[in-house]
């Protein structure tokens, strides 16, 4: 049984890990370590330490926009995602929201995360959090992986799914096997950074405006603000309201540096200038994106890029390919093409031994 590490478990992680073991079957073990306490990356969903099982809250991506053409390539994915109520079609008001013809938006009534939770259920991989990989050194035909509490384990491929400058600091072999090439191309991705804040108000807060959710203009630091319940159709779900708060990428660029608790007392009194009447908050969360979208990814990609070829060591996500739900789809579908390929090499030499 082939072992694979897939380093991320964001969406490309976990799409990868469900279409791997779509695929395979019981002919390869899955394992999905990231450093930080749950899953969904960008596409998190959080909660209030005081009060956890009350309130919940997006703090990354919002929405999910499908084209007319990823509706149609990509039909399955939201599909499965509608059928199992993980998606619904985003029924609230959005001020701001410029629309392309033809497309649609869904919301996630539990949140971001339950889309990447949903793949990580179907793949049976064993999800490890907190396991920070911090180097990866080729041994013969495996990868030894370590982590910053010292873990080190062997795996007969690697799927790197992390924002690509945390890549490019990874210790040991990965930067001696990049092309002069391929660190050209790493290098030259750029991300967007923003800030984000959830506020969390008592359960018979109302709030006095109708919009779900509404972009920002001519603001030196909001560009987006959404009541979460109302946004998701999750207003009946018994949680109480909560609001979302994300900075403009220019403002999260200038204060990059900075503390998020610094920023956050900034970000609030420019949110209660929009909303003069905005009741108090129980509870406040901010949360600093450095990598948020990418602005530049790698050029002319398939949606992957292959380190090595024996053993594998391969890169996916949004930087390969493009910075939304489709993009992560895309790059998933393309890594799985070089992982099933690699799998079934490595069983037939098993099997010729």
């Amino acid at each position: 049984m082939s072992r694979v590490l897939i380093v991320g478990a964001g969406l490309t992680g976990s799409l990868c890990a469900c279409l791997l073991r779509r695929e395979l079957q019981v002919k390869v073990h899955i394992e999905v370590w990231d450093k930080a306490r749950g899953s969904g990356g960008r596409m998190s969903t959080t909660r209030p330490p005081e009060s956890p099982h009350s309130h919940s809250a997006d703090l990354g991506a919002q929405y999910i926009t499908a084209t007319p053409a990823y509706a149609q390539s990509h039909h399955s994915f939201y599909s499965e995602l509608l059928s199992s109520g993980v998606l619904q079609p985003l029924l609230g008001q959005v001020e701001g929201l410029r629309h392309r013809d033809g497309s649609s938006d869904y919301v996630t009534p539990l949140g971001m995360s339950s889309v990447v939770k949903h793949f990580l259920s179907e793949s049976g991989a064993d999800v490890f959090f907190e396991r920070h990989v911090t180097g990866l050194h080729r041994r013969g035909a495996s990868w030894e992986v370590e982590t910053k509490a010292g873990v080190s384990e062997m795996f007969d491929a690697v799927v790197l799914t992390m924002p690509v400058p945390q890549i490019l600091q990874l210790q040991g072999d990965v930067g001696q096997l990049l092309s002069v090439q391929q660190r050209q191309q790493l290098d030259g991705v750029v991300y967007s950074s923003r800030f984000a804040v959830a506020l969390f108000f008592s359960p018979d807060v109302v709030f006095n405006f109708s919009w779900s959710a509404r972009y920002v203009s001519n603001n030196r630091c909001i560009c987006y603000i959404a009541a979460d319940g109302r946004k998701r159709n999750a207003d009946a779900t018994g949680l109480g309201p909560s609001l979302v708060v994300h900075t403009s990428a220019p403002f999260g660029l200038e204060n990059l540096e900075r503390d998020k608790d610094d920023v956050q007392p900034i970000i609030l009194q420019e949110l209660q200038q929009l909303i003069p009447d905005l009741p108090q908050p129980i509870s406040i969360k901010c949360q600093k994106w450095r990598f948020s979208q990418v602005l530049t990814s790698v050029p002319d990609c398939p949606g992957h890029m292959t380190v090595l070829d024996r053993p594998l060591l391969v890169c996916g996500g949004d930087a390969f390919s493009h910075s939304n739900f489709d993009g992560c789809v895309e790059s998933a579908l393309s890594v799985l093409s070089v992982l099933k390929a690699s799998v079934r090499q490595e069983v037939e030499d098993v099997t010729r031994c």
